[in-house]
C-alpha cells in the first residue's frame, strides 16, 4: 500500500476581500497576516513540508499572473512541480490537470492532497495526525477522502457536509461515509446542522488516489478531464469554470468525510485577522501604530510602519492603510469589498488600485 502523499498547493485565488492589501500582483497568498515573518503560501509549504514529504513531492499549480511571484516565494520548489495555469478555471480544472500530471510521473495508486494555499492551522501535530489518517484511507479504499472541520459556530459563510455510515477508523480517527455537501445556509438551517452533531464545515481539503479522482471525473465531469487528455494543459481557456465541489463532491458515491479539530480558519476576509489575534486584555486588533480615543472593536493594519493611524469614537470597524489606498468598512459589511472592485475596475482613473 502506498501511504507516500503527494502534496498539492492551490495558489491561484485572488483575495479580494483582503483588499486593498491584496492586489493582482500580490494576492493574499503572499500576505504574512499573523504578524510572523511568513507568508500563508509560504506557512502552507512548511507545514506540508514538515508531513515527511520533500519538495520534490510538493506540487503547486497557480496562475500564470502570479507564477513568478511563488517561484520567489517558493524558490526550492522544483520547476516541473510547479503548474502554471493560462487562465484561471476554478478548482475542478485545477484538480484535473494536476493528478494528470502526478499519475503520468507517479502512476494511478498515487496518493494526492489538495490544500488551499490561504488557510490557516493551528496546531500543526494534530493536522499531521489527520493527514496521516486521510491518506491511509484514501490509499487502502477507492475514496475521495474530504477533511470536515468540526463546527464551532452556526456559520453562513462556510459549506457543510452531512456525515453518514461510519466505515472505521484510521489513525484512531473516525470515518463516514458523506451523505451530502450543503453550500452555504441560512443562520435558521446552520443551528440545526450544528444539533445534529454530524455536519461538519468543508475545509476544501481533499485527499484522493490519482486513479480513482480520475476515473470519477470521467463519469462526473467529461466535460473537463477528456479535453485535457485529449489537448493537454493548452485546452485550459476552453474548460468549463466549475469548483470541484459542484463538478464531482456533490455528484460523487465515492465521498468519505474525517471530522476533524486542529484549529482552522479560511482567512475569509479582515474579520478573520480578530479571530486569529484578538485578545481578551485588548480593545482592538492592531496591526499598525494607532492613537485611539474611544475605540473599540476595530482591526486596524497598515503596510508602512511609518504611517499612524489616528481613531476617535469608532467602533467594531476595519481600517486598512497600503500604499495609496485607505479602507475604512464596518466589519460586517466587508464581504461587500467585492463590489467597490468591481467599481474601480470600471473606471480607468482607479485601474492601478488593483
Amino acid at each position: 500500500m502506498n501511504t507516500l502523499l503527494f502534496p498539492v498547493i492551490l495558489a491561484g485565488g485572488k483575495g479580494e476581500r483582503f483588499w486593498p492589501l491584496s492586489r493582482k500582483e500580490r494576492p493574499k497568498q503572499f500576505l504574512s497576516l499573523d504578524g510572523s515573518s511568513r507568508s500563508l503560501l509560504q506557512a502552507t509549504a512548511d507545514r506540508l513540508l514538515a508531513l515527511g514529504g520533500s519538495w520534490d513531492t510538493l506540487w503547486v499549480i497557480t496562475s500564470s499572473q502570479i507564477a513568478e511571484g511563488v517561484r520567489q516565494q517558493l524558490p526550492d520548489l522544483p520547476v516541473e512541480n510547479l503548474l502554471i495555469e493560462s487562465e484561471g478555471r476554478d478548482t475542478a480544472a485545477a484538480v484535473a490537470w494536476t493528478s494528470l500530471e502526478i499519475k503520468q510521473r507517479y502512476g494511478e495508486d498515487a496518493v494526492i492532497g489538495f490544500f488551499p494555499a490561504d488557510h490557516w492551522i493551528a496546531d500543526q501535530k494534530a493536522f499531521a495526525h489527520t493527514l496521516s489518517a486521510a491518506t491511509q484511507l484514501a490509499a487502502s479504499t477507492a475514496a475521495i477522502v474530504t477533511l470536515g472541520i468540526k463546527p464551532t459556530f452556526p456559520s453562513t459563510g462556510y459549506g457543510y457536509i452531512e456525515q453518514g455510515e461510519k466505515i472505521g477508523s484510521f489513525n484512531e480517527l473516525p470515518a463516514y461515509h458523506v451523505n451530502r455537501f450543503t453550500e452555504k445556509p441560512d443562520r435558521e438551517t446552520a443551528e440545526t446542522f450544528l444539533s445534529t452533531g454530524r455536519f461538519s464545515w468543508n475545509s476544501g481539503m481533499f485527499v484522493f488516489r490519482a486513479g480513482v479522482v480520475l476515473k470519477e471525473l470521467h463519469t462526473h465531469a467529461p466535460e473537463i478531464i477528456e479535453p485535457l487528455e485529449q489537448h493537454g494543459p493548452d485546452i485550459y481557456p476552453q474548460l468549463p469554470k466549475k469548483s470541484i465541489d459542484y463538478a464531482l463532491m456533490e455528484k460523487t458515491t465515492l465521498a468519505y468525510v474525517l471530522p476533524v479539530d486542529f484549529g482552522w480558519d479560511d482567512l475569509g476576509d479582515w474579520n478573520a485577522i480578530e479571530r486569529l489575534l484578538k485578545t481578551e486584555d485588548t480593545p482592538n486588533v492592531e496591526l499598525a501604530t494607532h492613537i485611539g480615543l474611544d475605540t473599540q472593536g476595530a482591526i486596524i493594519y497598515a503596510s508602512n510602519p511609518e504611517d499612524v493611524v489616528v481613531t476617535i469614537g469608532l467602533e467594531d470597524v476595519v481600517i486598512v492603510r497600503d500604499r495609496n489606498v485607505t479602507l475604512v468598512v464596518k466589519k460586517d459589511r466587508t464581504q461587500e469589498i467585492k463590489q467597490i472592485l468591481k467599481i474601480l475596475q470600471s473606471d480607468s482613473r482607479f485601474t492601478d488600485l488593483l
